[in-house]
């Protein structure tokens, strides 16, 4: 079994985020299906899930729609952990081993690997997608691509509406 998504895998995915995202009746319904889409498709995605930033604290990322184990991260700072640094810098960030990360923010003991992609609308980190696997090294050049499309499908409706 393969550990990363197959290019063939993340282009049909990417075509049905195309497709959800042209019917959707809002951003928090299209990040719902979303999370839902990735973590029920793709077996390695183990938690799956939207940090937005808080419009009364534009410093710190809130927990959105997700799907996996609860977390206890429902807030968090720009300045810590993976996630911070992915909305601080405005760039994806994978971690192939998270316990050899030390910004890594333990959620769970069984994860392994992340990847952290930020959301934009109008030119402004608004969020971002995050995604968890029990795997290490799970996310490839594939995941990356398909995981950047999903947070580009949101950061347009979000300009859009």
């Amino acid at each position: 079994m393969a550990m990363t998504a197959t290019a063939q895998e993340a282009t049909a995915l990417a075509s049905r985020l195309d497709s959800i995202a042209a019917s959707a009746p809002s951003a928090d319904a299209l990040m719902n299906s979303i999370v839902h889409l990735l973590h029920d498709k793709l077996s390695r995605y183990n938690w799956v899930g939207f940090y937005l930033i808080d419009p009364t604290d534009p410093n710190t990322l809130v927990l959105g729609p997700f799907r996996g184990s609860m977390t206890p991260h429902t807030r968090i700072p720009l300045n810590q952990g993976i996630c911070g640094a992915a909305a601080s810098s405005g760039k994806t960030v994978i971690v192939d081993d998270v316990n050899r990360d030390p910004r890594y923010l333990a959620c769970s003991l069984e994860t392994k690997s992340e990847i952290v992609v930020p959301v934009f609308a109008k030119g402004k980190v608004v969020g971002e997608l995050d995604i968890d696997s029990h795997f290490l090294a799970a996310f490839g050049p594939d995941d990356r691509k398909l995981c950047e499309h999903a947070a580009q499908v949101l950061g347009k409706f979000i300009e859009a509406h």
